[in-house]
């Protein structure tokens, strides 16, 4: 194309972004959403919002880091600057291959990002970046340069600044300005700049070396030492205060051959692979995790069956909750703390909201525990995916230095999703039963994610990644630390690579492979529908690999009895009651004592039911121990009765009732007797029979019709609950259809702002609405009825905002005019007083 057909370069970002397409607009709006967060109402003020500090802070923070290097070597470059110069800074003097191939991409990432515009021949930093990446002394550049020499003699007297020349070895100037331009071009020509520092002391030479990648600042005594002397002579060290001495940065960039960076990186860094297994075994290892999981949950459910712990009032659980917790899941307290979260995440616990506030099972744990095992897991992952809650931020503390407890406030935090999703698409994209080195991981989301590094919020961003690993394990996403089928499943993630030779189990003495996995397709996170067929998909590969529910136990001499692996859940429930979990494993081992037997009596289940239960779900004999220990129990179960009297206390067998009455642990209960058959109590029926118990007698509850209670343990619910909602990491992407109306709205909106208007017909600045008497407005409307013509119009609706439009007249009458609103793209009806004036549109407007 020649010079004379090329379009005229944008003089500022709103044209660049005027000559976009809708395709390239639209990749601005999805990877910076804020800028739509409302729509702007056009192309100018969507320029101008691109260019404020909050927005362009959040889209350096997205930046990787050679990215970021691109953008901070375009801040030290001249502006504009060409791409040559860019290169120079990016590439130095020995033009690193890596870096001139990858630097076209990374400038067409920030273009793409309203972060830099302009052609190659003039390429400009958006402004705000320019101030927040250039060198300072209050901020200091990543790139360890200081000010230029221009910068740097700010201030300077022009006779000191003609001694500096001289001693250069530079022909004396007239004024500063040319003075400080011609050192400048002796610092960046590489001959010159070469003659002249091979006449300087070695001495100098090693000050130079160590101010050459930063802090380019040093301090001097009033009386500097001959080598810094020499330095200072020859303007290779400017003072910038008192003291304080700076390395001038074309000397810099001479010095470092040209690199604006010490080390750019341009690819980012391989993930490791750790060790290898066969994909058969991470699935079935993840599928015993996903078994553990499911019973973990259950177990802390059953445990808080019957209200859970009591609720703080700030909020979450106390230490010594947690530490129960813990003890009763067998489960270090970090980890209690993750399940506990697991299930409020996933709307399976909440606050009941009573007075005395606990916590408690949903009404979605029934439904839960009626779904196949693989769904009940599909349903867990998912809501952990989404979860903002951060578990591993438990026992820490917040900004008012409070600490921070499991189901309290302040352990969202945004970026977890987007974390937790980077680490599993990281893991997808090594071959099948490959499992990553953690460091590398970190070291490739840092280089995602460079700005974070530097800070404490980043700090976190690193945790929540070694997070991710050890809660992926725990829930069977992965196993032994591979990501499993159904983890990639539940990613939407296509097949894995074909392993190579590498995917032979990696013996205990042998060399682990290194996996050299550079650049990939990310996996972009799923959208809720799509993620609800992801989890489904997971589900369905999950189900074949976990272990069959049995219908039997093995009972034993001992009054114990051995499940062999998990039991379908009606056995499961009545064993729950009838017996006490002994220990937890490959096998469970329950075991009967009278106190658990009692608890089935007590449920309604009569001596000959547990018999024939015992006998149905037994593959050995009953033994005889545990059928004499049921009929002892069922022998003594309900021989006393008690009652509302306060309460009272009826035996058929008065000499039961003496020797209640004698036993010294029934003081505290208020006992006398009202008759030879029947004690009075001063306690309540519950006390009075969890006292009587305790004495080692097995009253039973009866009714005020004397007939006998079967006092159920009730499960404890709260009302509906929904899940916790995740805290959203800034205004969310927008989908087709928002992006689509965006876009219109914003081209409508330029082209009412930039449409020409005739001369004189409306004396409004830009920007500003257009202004006409109510005679004048009502007429032009009227004309343009009958012309057909489309007009540009001012208009403040009900809520007082204003706006500008482009609209083609088709009716007026009543006081309103109907038009078709280019702007809108739509027939519009308006009243005509709240049109503010209007303008005709140029002969020639497009």
């Amino acid at each position: 194309m020649s010079t004379e057909d090329r379009p005229p370069a944008p003089r500022s970002l709103a044209e660049e972004l005027r000559a976009r397409g809708d395709a390239s607009l639209g990749a601005l709006l999805r990877s910076r959403p804020d800028l739509i967060t409302p729509v702007p109402t056009d192309l100018t003020q969507l320029a101008t919002r691109a260019g404020t500090r909050a927005s362009v802070v959040r889209a350096l923070e997205r930046l990787d880091r050679f990215a970021l290097q691109t953008a901070e070597a375009l801040a030290v470059a001249a502006d504009p600057a060409t791409y040559g110069e860019l290169l120079g800074l990016m590439a130095g003097d020995d033009a690193d291959p890596a870096v001139v191939a990858a630097l076209p991409h990374a400038l067409d990432g920030l273009r793409e990002q309203a972060l830099v515009w302009g052609d190659d021949d003039r390429l400009r930093l958006v402004r705000t970046a320019r101030e927040l990446l250039a060198p300072s002394p209050q901020h200091p550049s990543p790139t360890g340069l200081g000010p230029t020499v221009q910068e740097a003699t700010a201030g300077m007297s022009p006779g000191r600044i003609q001694e500096i020349v001289t001693a250069a070895g530079l022909a004396s100037t007239h004024d500063s300005v040319s003075a400080v331009t011609a050192l400048a071009g002796l610092f960046t020509d590489r001959a010159r700049m070469a003659a002249l520092l091979a006449d300087a002391p070695a001495d100098s030479l090693d000050v130079l070396e160590r101010l050459v990648w930063g802090p380019p600042y040093g301090q001097v005594t009033a009386d500097p030492a001959p080598r810094l002397r020499w330095l200072l002579d020859r303007g290779l060290l400017l003072p910038t205060a008192p003291g304080t001495v700076v390395l001038p940065r074309e000397v810099a960039l001479h010095l470092r051959r040209g690199l604006a960076h010490r080390t750019p990186e341009p690819v980012p860094p391989v993930v490791e692979t750790a060790a290898v297994h066969r994909p058969q075994v991470v699935d079935s290892a993840a599928a015993g995790q996903a078994y553990t999981a499911l019973a973990t949950v259950e177990e802390l459910l059953k445990d808080w069956d019957e209200g859970g712990p009591a609720v703080l009032r700030a909020g979450g659980l106390s230490v010594r909750d947690l530490k129960r917790t813990a003890v009763a899941l067998d489960v270090p307290e970090p980890v209690a703390a993750f399940w506990v979260e697991l299930a409020y995440a996933a709307g399976l616990i909440a606050s009941d909201g009573d007075a005395d506030e606990r916590y408690a099972a949903t009404p979605a744990y029934d439904e839960w525990l009626e779904l196949p095992a693989a769904e009940r897991w599909s349903l867990l992952v998912t809501a952990w995916l989404a979860a903002t809650r951060t578990a591993g931020l438990v026992g820490g503390r917040d900004a008012k230095d409070h600490t921070l407890s499991t189901l309290g406030p302040g352990l969202d935090r945004s970026a977890a999703p987007e974390v937790r999703h980077r680490v599993l698409a990281l893991l997808a994209g090594l071959p099948e039963g490959a499992a990553p080195s953690a460091g590398s991981v970190l070291a490739r989301l840092r280089w995602e994610r460079p700005l974070r590094g530097d800070r404490r919020e980043d700090d976190l961003r690193g945790r929540l990644a070694e997070w991710a690993l050890s809660e992926a394990e725990l829930l069977g996403v992965t196993g032994r630390g591979a990501l499993s089928a159904q983890g990639r499943a539940l990613l939407g993630a296509p097949p894995a690579p074909a392993p190579g030779p590498e995917a032979e189990p990696a013996g205990p003495g042998d060399k682990l492979p290194v996996h050299h996995h550079h650049r990939t397709t990310p996996l972009a996170p799923l959208s809720p529908a799509e993620q609800a067929v992801a989890s489904a998909a997971a589900a369905r590969l999950l189900a074949p690999l976990l272990p069959e529910p049995l219908d039997h136990v093995l009972l034993q001499a001992d009054l114990t009895a051995v499940a062999p692996g998990p039991l379908r859940r009606p056995l499961a429930d009545m064993l729950g009651v009838l017996a006490d979990v002994e220990s937890k494993g490959g096998a469970t081992v329950y075991r009967f004592t009278p106190g658990s037997v009692r608890r089935a009596l007590d449920a309604g289940q009569a001596a000959s039911d547990l018999h024939a239960f015992l006998a149905t779900h037994s593959r050995t004999p009953v033994p005889q121990p545990l059928a004499y220990l049921i009929d002892d129990v069922a022998r003594r179960h309900g021989h006393l009765r008690v009652g509302a009297a306060s309460a009272y206390v009826r035996c058929d067998d008065d000499a039961v009732l003496s020797e209640i009455l004698a036993d010294k642990r029934a003081a505290g209960l208020g006992l006398r007797r009202l008759a030879p058959t029947v004690l009075a109590a001063q306690a309540d029926p519950a006390g009075l029979l969890e006292g009587l118990r305790s004495m080692g007698f097995a009253p039973a509850a009866e009714s005020a019709e004397g007939d006998v209670l079967i006092t159920r343990a009730l499960a404890h619910r709260t009302p509906p609950r929904t899940a916790p909602e995740p805290v959203p990491d800034g205004p969310p992407v927008p989908d087709d259809t928002l992006l689509s109306a965006a876009l219109r709205a914003i081209r409508a909106g330029d082209r009412a702002s930039t449409t020409p208007r005739k001369p004189g017909a409306a004396p409004a600045a830009d920007g500003e609405l257009p202004r006409t008497g109510a005679a004048e407005t009502l007429a032009t409307m009227q004309a343009a009825v009958l012309t057909g013509e489309a007009l540009w119009i001012g208009y403040v609706n009900a809520e007082g905002a204003a706006s500008q439009r482009v609209v083609a007249p088709i009716r007026v009458e009543g006081g309103f005019v109907t038009a078709y609103d280019h702007t809108a793209d739509e027939v519009r009806t308006y009243p005509l007083h709240r049109i503010t004036g209007v303008a005709e549109l140029a002969d020639d407007a497009g």
